[in-house]
């Protein structure tokens, strides 16, 4: 392709959108500018597999990522049928509350039901069935073993990238009206922009200093709808949080993930893995995977750094490029929230597109916006939490928002007795509604209240679900 950006004789000039990165945020950017352009071309240093198989430039898809109804519905509105398909290549739609076995901060959590759901299944599995579904388009094109070397134009705006094989000395560029970055944590951005002569980003982190392992566990036969098992930590000065989830994924197995922050970290020997597990605040998962055969090794990351460059700020933005995803605001991924969030990025680019094409200069400032936007929620509630831990490292929270976290502690325990704090507060927790429907007077009034009760003395596992998973210590 080249600099053949332009045909000739027609009249016509070919408009072309590059996307760097073909992982989810890539992948549902392609399939909004598919919509407004002639050509879209995603450009991703790894090969990608043909099958749900891990690949280099996502290691922590080993781990587990929940993708909650609220990001859920939002890639079905950008793929409709995607659910579908995630279900017929072997994922489940499990319900939530109806189907989670949870210990809050505050106790265990009733299992009620409500509209909310995650899709389960490995992250290997996610991105399979979207990459396949988005390459479908006549429109789109992957261009893989490709790395980004620089943006192309100056500061005024940006009119493509250079492009090389990895490994490989020479470039090629790639003329484009519209670059998206969806690169992700390791997103050079603030780089490529400086040499566009741009100034720097505001950036600022936050860092729990949490460390997550992972292992995956042969299912016992019969769990096939097993719920989902989630021990969360408790945020304090006084001592590290610790937290586990297990999760049932495709192929019979159990994905299960440990966390814990500084001086409390899990290690990556297979041997001490079942033994955290059991000491944390209940032993029910290890006592889950005591006879379960371990089909892995355990894999360790600590790539948890919240980070959140603030490019919609930036006194001068160029024409031509945006930025998205993790490459905007990465999340501890204890959360949860980095897959919605990327899909609702992707909407936003949708609707501001509708209105400002992206061969319109002040495109790409306008979806720039769009996209911060939607990473505000997340953000905040992932900081407000981490920088609680001990040697939390990260700019310490106004008194306004550590007399909002009171009240939100406050909810948790009001939530173990109360279905309607809970129904609401999960409304938040899967994004499916802002921040500030935690504070509508019907549901302030019940927290202020407090509970009225007492919580469940014990798990909201079943006997049925516990014979299923079978002999173990108890």
């Amino acid at each position: 392709m080249g600099d053949a950006h332009h045909s000739g004789g027609t009249g016509h000039r070919p408009s072309r959108a590059l996307v760097l990165g073909g992982g989810m945020t890539g992948m549902l950017a392609a399939s909004v500018l598919a919509d407004h352009v002639d050509e879209v071309v995603i450009a991703d240093r790894d090969r990608m597999p043909d099958s749900a198989r891990p690949r280099k430039g996502l290691p922590q898809a080993r781990h587990a990522h929940l993708l909650m109804s609220g990001g859920a519905r939002t890639v079905e509105s950008l793929l409709p049928g995607i659910t579908e398909r995630w279900l017929a290549a072997g994922a489940r739609r499990i319900g939530l509350l109806t189907n989670l076995v949870s210990l809050s901060a505050q106790g265990w959590v009733p299992r009620i039901p409500t509209e909310h759901f995650t899709i389960a299944c490995s992250r290997d599995l996610l991105d399979l069935v979207v990459r396949e579904r988005v390459l479908e388009h006549p429109r789109i094109t992957l261009r893989e073993g490709t790395e980004v070397r620089a943006l192309s134009g100056d500061a005024r705006r940006v009119t493509g990238a250079e492009l090389g094989r990895a490994g490989a000395g020479e470039s090629e560029h790639l003329a484009a009206d519209l670059v998206v970055d969806a690169t992700g944590r390791g997103s050079q951005a603030p780089c490529w922009l400086a040499r566009l002569g741009l100034p720097a980003v505001r950036e600022t982190t936050v860092d729990s200093g949490l460390v997550y392992a992972t292992r995956l566990f042969r299912a016992p036969p019969g769990c096939e709808d097993f719920p989902v098992v989630n021990v969360q930590p408790e945020s304090g000065p006084s001592r590290p949080g610790q937290g586990l989830t297990l999760y049932p994924i495709e192929g019979g197995r159990w994905l299960v993930t440990v966390s814990g922050t500084r001086g409390g970290e899990p290690s990556g020997r297979a041997e001490e893995f079942e033994p955290f597990a059991r000491g944390l605040r209940h032993p029910l998962a290890a006592d889950l995977i005591a006879g379960a055969e371990p089909l892995t090794d355990v894999y360790l990351s600590r790539s948890t750094v919240n980070r959140r460059r603030y490019f919609e700020r930036a006194a001068s933005w160029p024409a031509g490029f945006v930025v998205m995803g993790d490459a905007v605001a990465a999340y501890n991924p204890v959360y949860g929230h980095g897959m919605s969030v990327a899909a609702m990025g992707a909407s936003a680019l949708r609707d501001t597109l509708r209105a400002c094409p992206p061969t319109d200069a002040r495109a790409a400032r306008r979806v720039q916006r769009a996209v911060a936007r939607t990473a505000e929620a997340a953000w905040t509630m992932a900081v407000g939490e981490d920088i609680q831990y001990p040697g939390a490292v990260g700019e310490r929270p106004p008194v306004a928002a550590r007399l909002v976290r009171g009240y939100f502690q406050r909810m948790l325990r009001t939530s173990t007795v109360d279905p309607a704090v809970i129904r609401a507060l999960m409304d938040v927790m899967t994004l499916s509604a802002p921040p500030a429907a935690l504070f509508s007077p019907v549901t302030a009034l019940r927290v202020l209240r407090g509970p009225g009760g007492r919580p469940l003395p014990g798990p909201t596992i079943t006997a049925a679900e516990l014979a299923l998973a079978g002999p173990g210590p108890r």
